[in-house]
């Protein structure tokens, strides 16, 4: 299944708000990203036939190895291009906004390079 940018961003949060809170409900995701209830739902249904979730009996979300592998890919180029950006100048706030469009659309040879950089500048 081809991810669309909307897609990883629905990953992406849900394994960030794993990561903080143990355990993910639609709703948190809908209060995360400030979008409706209904369009967590039809998402997470997407989510879940494409192997990425599953939801349990109570509600909570919990990514499959191949969504967890998929969202932590994500993740870390978001936080390597918002690295990135702030070693070079960017003011944090605007470095994370634009890290989080980039990193859709950005290669893994470039991730890879970025990384090299940050790495040799530490």
């Amino acid at each position: 299944m081809l991810l669309h940018e909307s897609a990883e961003m629905y990953l992406e949060t849900i394994y960030v708000l794993s990561q903080k809170e143990g355990f993910v409900r639609s709703v948190d995701v809908a209060e995360r990203m400030g979008f409706s209830k209904p369009s967590v739902s039809r998402a997470v249904g997407l989510l879940k036939r494409g192997g990425y979730l599953t939801m349990g009996e109570n509600g909570v979300l919990t990514l499959t190895d191949t969504g967890a592998k998929t969202a932590k890919k994500i993740y870390e180029r978001h936080t390597v291009l918002s690295q990135f950006l702030s070693l070079i100048g960017v003011d944090g706030d605007i470095a994370a906004k634009d890290a989080c469009r980039i990193e859709h659309v950005v290669s893994d040879e470039t991730i890879a390079a970025i990384k090299a950089y940050i790495k040799s500048k530490e």
